[in-house]
């Protein structure tokens, strides 16, 4: 059976941005992405990211990119949204990309805003609509300027979601006042790229999360956004300011080594980075247990 979705939560509501898990070696891990996946999966994401980020997607290569997706396509793929990244800053490098995650079994596509080139917003609009035409799946726009160099504007962002494809967007701007007007006058799905924000944006329009701290607290955040779509908003406040720790802790340091860090911590599969990123200290290491714990999580 296919993952479910609507209109309004065309990927559903909580997907974790997954590291993509390596050997000791730093070859691909697809037993340990596989276990990794099925174990978020169960915890209660709708859908999964890979090859974003968070999955290293920058020291990857195009062929482990799409092994990848196929083997968690293959774990998962009929319980919960596979959604590949495929944004680089070469329009065509990134269709390219798009047409490898689709045949490999994608059920959707994370397209970044192109970085360090600092496009104008024509190209911009350019790019993205390239990538949309390229394949069948339906696309979630990344905006996150202080990555990429350049935003999105909402101008931009109207005229995208003209797009049949393009139907959501991960928000990690961290401007709640340009994400509501941007709700309102586009009708994307709007998802949360920002853990601190992911309240804050569910009460102006948003409708889920694209989570980093999903990797160790996604039944919390399920529970969080049941309870805003159910009207609870005291309960939902609640379990925001419980993970208040957590949405800390994993953020004192690039959020790919401390996810990696956090799953050694509760034995799940994440292994070694890729240089230029490095594990943390063991005074870090220490930290990011007392963080966790203070947000309930057990290790």
């Amino acid at each position: 059976m296919a993952p479910t979705s609507t209109p309004q939560t065309p990927f559903g509501r909580v997907l974790t941005a997954m590291v993509t898990p390596f050997t000791p070696e730093g070859e691909l891990d697809l037993d340990g992405a596989q276990r990794l996946a099925d174990h978020l999966v169960n915890a209660g994401n709708d859908g999964l990211i890979v090859n974003g980020t968070t999955g290293e997607s920058p020291t990857t290569t195009d062929r482990e990119k799409a092994d990848l997706v196929r083997a968690v396509v293959e774990a998962v793929g009929d319980r919960a949204h596979v959604v590949a990244g495929a944004g680089t800053n070469d329009t065509r490098h990134s269709i390219h990309l798009a047409r490898a995650a689709q045949e490999a079994g994608a059920n959707g596509l994370l397209v970044v805003t192109p970085y360090y080139s600092k496009p104008p917003q024509e190209g911009l609009y350019q790019h993205f609509t390239a990538v949309a035409d390229a394949t069948d799946l339906p696309v979630m726009l990344y905006d996150i300027p202080g990555r990429s160099g350049v935003p999105i504007n909402t101008d931009t962002m109207i005229r995208l979601a003209e797009h049949p494809r393009i139907v959501a967007n991960k928000d990690a701007k961290g401007d709640l006042g340009r994400a509501s007007w941007a709700i309102a006058a586009t009708g994307l799905a709007w998802y949360s790229g920002d853990d601190m924000l992911n309240l804050p944006l569910l009460a102006v329009g948003g409708v889920g999360f694209v989570s980093v701290v999903g990797h160790v607290v996604t039944p919390e955040l399920r529970a969080l956004v049941e309870a805003h779509i159910g009207g609870d908003v005291a309960k939902a406040t609640e379990i925001h300011q419980k993970l208040l720790p957590v949405f800390t802790g994993m953020f004192r340091t690039q959020g790919v080594i401390t996810s990696k860090a956090a799953l050694g911590l509760l034995g799940l599969p994440g292994g070694p980075l890729r240089l230029p990123l490095v594990g943390i200290t063991e005074e870090e290491t220490e930290q990011l247990k007392r963080d966790l714990t203070a947000g309930g999580v057990q290790l």
